[in-house]
């Protein structure tokens, strides 16, 4: 079946229930201070462009751009478990970097925890590097800070 990405609705029950289980996630292996999902209504601001992948006319992934003026920040990465292994993260991650290179965005940074080895895996593919901490983050173990240039 073929994946279809579009502009979506943090508020979206579908994108909603995503989030909902990305935070589970973080929350189960992070301490509160070291979680950095944003909140949904965080989501709906205008220097925010979420992107939604879908399977059919299932939402199975969702990511999302946040325009900081001088570079691009991913944020809500998440692609439902039961759907992985299907080239969403990697279709999700190309339009997100079109999205930012169409916004004239000269690089794309991210955070991301240092135990998901799967997403830092998935990053470097996409040519993301480690860096210290950017913008409003501290220096912090249990966070991999990373980013490219476009």
């Amino acid at each position: 079946m073929t994946l279809t990405v579009q502009t979506g609705d943090p508020r979206d029950p579908a994108v909603v229930k995503l989030l909902e289980q990305s935070h589970a996630l973080m929350n189960e292996l992070f301490p509160a201070d070291s979680c950095h999902y944003l909140e949904i209504d965080d989501l709906c601001v205008p220097e925010i462009t979420m992107l939604t992948i879908s399977e059919g006319n299932q939402i199975i992934g969702c990511g999302a751009l946040s325009n900081k003026s001088t570079y691009g920040e991913l944020k809500s990465m998440f692609v439902d478990p039961a759907a992985r292994g299907k080239g969403a993260a990697d279709r999700l991650i190309r339009e997100l970097t079109t999205l930012a290179k169409s916004q004239n965005l000269p690089l794309l940074r991210l955070e991301t925890g240092e135990k998901l080895a799967a997403a830092i895996k998935l990053y470097e593919k996409h040519g993301f590097t480690r860096r210290g901490p950017f913008g409003d983050y501290h220096d912090d173990p249990e966070s991999t800070f990373m980013e490219r240039q476009i």
